[in-house]
């Protein structure tokens, strides 16, 4: 009697800041195979707290290169223990989190193109990396250098213009590293992450010389073309081949950012809002056209290069609610959620900021609590806490979303994707403030899942088949959560003082009258 073969896939990774990820989607767009390497858990060696160094000046944050290295070979390791059948992928891609730097050296090339089967990755890459410690999208130490940017472009909002964001630290990627392990070379950058750079004119899809000249001389030719994110880049490097049995026709399409990857996972429509909440919690969006701000970043669209993503980032997500979590919920997810059952909708008009590390949306540091009499008080009941701290990180992002011109629509979904995703309550009050149904997904890791999606849509993009074409069997998002009777009225009430109050830090932390 035959075996059984495993089916076709695509494979879909993940290089975000706590673990490397990876699934695999067969053909009907089943997700059959899960796994993960958790940084501080299972790499103990590289001395991280959530994926991370943070330096003692607090703005430096950064990550071990070779940790990811590493990662990689002890995720595919696993995969080869387990019998996964690596010659039945047809193709992989990948997302990076955004904003983080990469520096190879010179010749890394050589070494990238010549590596042996016999030896695992992290053992051959050692002398690859000009930089061990890479900053990351936490990291907020060039600022001076952001602004120099921005004035050589003729200040903030023409560089936004051009750009689709103001300067945002850095203006190289994980994503085009990650794809660079497997191609064996170095890999394109892909004009979704690529929008995420300051460098890349995001209309024409080209690198800006203005941008180019004010950061680097010959910083074009080193960085190479960008490419469109649904580009095949190229077949996967000989060493998988060898090492662990990938077939040598085995495509490697271009990966991309984290944020794009995931719109990409929640096949997200124009009209709806997605809301990641990770390690940092994200807003996004499908555009027709940039309306680039002050605030936030416009990417070109990954899954449609006519189009395009906005996005509003805040750092202080999944690690500051395992905060309060740790601190009024006994540790517990279940009492966490008890504290938002048990208290109501506008938290008897109390509001808080809990920004611990500094803040990106706004830029803002430090935990402020204000009474329904907008005076500032140092503590909350334990239960009033954790119910502050989610309706202020939901609240926010609404303010912020409204500030670029979204506005919620009667046919507006929201789309929730991310660890927090799972936890209904937290859903409930997303819900409430946004007064508009939330879906989530069937994974909570849409950044893997829209990589592998965009594997396939890469082996099918040279007959011109739409992405919404290519997932069209996937499983749709789920009805997780509805407005309660009477949120539009309660929020409607505090989203003004919210405001008013996030203005006032702001102005007391610049030393400027209220």
């Amino acid at each position: 009697m035959a075996e059984r073969s495993a089916p076709r896939c695509c494979l879909g990774w993940d290089f975000s800041t706590q673990q490397v990820k990876v699934v695999a989607v067969d053909a009907e767009l089943n997700v059959f195979y899960e796994d993960s390497v958790n940084f501080d858990r299972d790499l103990p060696e590289f001395g991280t707290q959530g994926g991370v160094h943070v330096h003692q000046d607090g703005l430096t944050v950064t990550s071990p290169v070779l940790m990811w290295v590493q990662a990689l070979d002890s995720i595919l390791e696993k995969m080869k223990t387990s019998g996964f059948d690596f010659s039945r992928v047809l193709a992989l891609s990948g997302a990076g989190q955004q904003h983080g730097s990469i520096y190879w050296k010179a010749g890394a090339r050589q070494v990238l193109t010549s590596l042996s089967p016999d030896l695992p990755l992290c053992e051959q890459l050692q002398a690859c990396f000009s930089i061990g410690d890479c900053p990351v999208w936490m990291d907020s130490s060039t600022t001076t250098q952001c602004h120099q940017l921005e004035a050589a472009v003729g200040g903030a909002q023409a560089l936004s213009d051009l750009t689709g964001s103001r300067a945002y630290e850095r203006i190289s990627l994980v994503s085009s590293f990650a794809a660079s392990l497997f191609l064996g070379s170095y890999c394109p950058i892909d004009y979704s992450d690529g929008s995420g750079m300051n460098l890349l004119h995001i209309q024409d899809k080209v690198w800006s010389q203005a941008c180019l000249h004010a950061c680097a001389p010959h910083l074009e030719e080193k960085l190479g073309p960008p490419v469109p994110s649904c580009s095949v880049t190229g077949a996967i490097s000989c060493y998988y081949v060898q090492r662990y049995g990938f077939s040598p026709e085995c495509k490697v399409v271009a990966f991309t950012g984290d944020n794009p990857a995931s719109l990409a996972g929640m096949r997200l429509e124009e009209g709806d809002i997605a809301v990641s909440l990770g390690t940092s919690d994200t807003l996004f969006l499908w555009l027709q056209e940039p309306t680039p701000a002050l605030e936030g970043h416009i990417f070109c669209n990954p899954v449609d290069p006519q189009h395009y993503m906005a996005l509003l980032c805040f750092k202080n997500g999944s690690l500051m609610r395992e905060k309060i979590r740790d601190e009024s919920a006994s540790c517990s997810w279940s009492e966490f959620s008890k504290a938002l059952q048990c208290t109501e909708m506008g938290n008897g008009g109390n509001l808080g900021f809990y920004f611990d590390v500094m803040e990106i949306t706004p830029e803002m540091i430090g935990r402020h609590r204000f009474s329904a009499e907008n005076r500032e008080v140092s503590a909350f009941p334990k239960d009033v806490e954790v119910r502050a701290l989610i309706e202020g990180q939901f609240l926010a992002k609404r303010i912020h979303a409204e500030g670029l011109g979204y506005r919620v629509m009667p046919r507006t979904k929201i789309l929730a994707t991310g660890g927090a995703s799972c936890n209904r309550d937290i859903l409930q009050v997303l819900a409430d403030v946004f007064g508009a149904p939330v879906y989530v997904t069937d994974t909570a890791n849409s950044a893997c899942v829209g990589s592998a999606y965009r594997a396939f849509h890469g082996l099918a993009a040279g007959t011109d088949v739409p992405f919404s074409e290519v997932v069209k069997l996937a499983p749709s998002p789920r009805l997780a959560a509805t407005p309660s009777p009477g949120a539009s009225q309660v929020y409607a009430a505090l989203l003004p003082r919210y405001a008013q109050l996030e203005q006032r830090i702001l102005s007391q932390s610049r030393g400027l009258p209220e």
